[in-house]
């Protein structure tokens, strides 16, 4: 455990540069998108009432009250979540080819660490989940932020305020990234990280058999898949809607966990007897 934890530590070390410049990037970009979508609303208003010389009154008819919705539902609030969802899955890639890259390839220190060439895989998995948990929780924080500096712009018979739950379940993409269960968070997040440990998989195999591996990646990745959605194409195409929701939810947990399970002991495999550096 504890060089797992050693492990875990330096490798968020190597992602810490990253990370700062993920959680810039949609902090800047998400203020900057509440003060233009304010701005431009509040112009329109004025616009409307001022040089039109529309009452208030019918202009909140017409138009409506400004929410965080419309931010939210922006290039700029989206933006940035979706860069990050692909600088994450990037990483997802570069966590192990950066090992390879460079004279003095540091795969060799890795694996000749005193501690099973196992951990390397799981403090790699680990690191991912922080990424991602990290970039989650920074957005729950930075929202109220967000909309105090609407409140303080719009002025409140121009504004209807908003909760972050309710936020949140108005947005389907967000709620996705944003559970508002913990059921949810167990399947999604469960299901991102299966995702990760089969990419993890096909990784090691193309590191271990290079244009073999890359195939025998492929294939391995394309089985996972049938797998996974074996219940429910038995469901839909072949018994015709037998299962309950709740049976055919416990039978993909069950296709999850055993396609997880092959992908660790297949890194671990590949780690301890085939990965060349």
């Amino acid at each position: 455990m504890k060089n797992y934890l050693k492990l875990v530590n330096f490798e968020f070390n190597r992602i810490a540069i990253l990370f700062s410049a993920l959680l810039g990037i949609t902090f800047v970009a998400q203020i900057v998108g509440v003060i233009v979508q304010s701005r431009s609303y509040l112009s329109m208003a004025n616009e409307k009432i001022y040089d039109e010389m529309m009452s208030k009154a019918q202009f909140l008819e017409i138009f409506g009250q400004m929410s965080f919705l419309q931010i939210a539902r922006s290039v700029w609030f989206m933006g940035p979540i979706a860069f990050c969802i692909a600088g994450v899955g990037f990483y997802i890639f570069l966590i192990w080819y950066r090992d390879w890259i460079g004279k003095n390839t540091f795969i060799y220190r890795l694996l000749m660490l005193p501690t099973t060439r196992l951990n390397i895989f799981y403090s790699k998995i680990t690191n991912i989940l922080i990424m991602t948990f990290g970039l989650v929780a920074f957005q729950l924080i930075i929202i109220p932020i967000e909309m105090l500096v609407m409140k303080v712009m719009v002025p409140n018979e121009f504004r209807r305020d908003m909760g972050v739950n309710e936020i949140v379940s108005s947005m389907p993409e967000l709620g996705i990234i944003i559970p508002t269960s913990i059921v949810e968070l167990i399947l999604y997040y469960g299901a991102g990280m299966l995702v990760v440990s089969i990419l993890f998989t096909a990784i090691l195999m193309e590191r271990s058999y290079r244009w073999k591996g890359i195939f025998a990646g492929l294939i391995y990745s394309a089985v996972a898949a049938v797998v996974l959605i074996s219940p429910v194409f038995l469901h839909e195409f072949v018994l015709n809607g037998f299962f309950y929701p709740i049976e055919l939810l416990i039978l993909e947990i069950v296709m999850g966990l055993i396609v997880l399970a092959l992908s660790v002991w297949l890194s671990g495999f590949l780690l301890k007897n085939k990965i060349t550096v």
